[in-house]
């Protein structure tokens, strides 16, 4: 994929998200694998992956990398496309 590439939440960025991020968002009320509640929390959910902040150190889990938040990004400025 180039960044030139149309993207996809089932695609490109539903995998972005682990089954543990998911199951541990759907606890706070937040559908981590549903496209319109991604969209809806797109801002948050970019700000709290770009800084790090999530996933949390302590649950093991391996950080966005810039790519991910990039790409994450581009499907958001694309008006978050199915």
């Amino acid at each position: 994929m180039t960044n030139g590439d149309p993207l996809s939440f089932a695609r490109d960025i539903r995998p972005m998200f682990t089954d543990m991020d998911v199951a541990h968002m759907k606890i706070a009320g937040i559908d981590l694998s549903d496209r319109n509640e991604v969209m809806t929390h797109a801002d948050a959910i970019y700000q709290t992956v770009s800084t790090g902040a999530m996933p949390p150190p302590s649950s093991g889990e391996t950080p966005w990398t810039a790519q991910m938040c990039e790409r994450f990004k581009r499907w958001q400025a694309a008006d978050c496309p199915e």
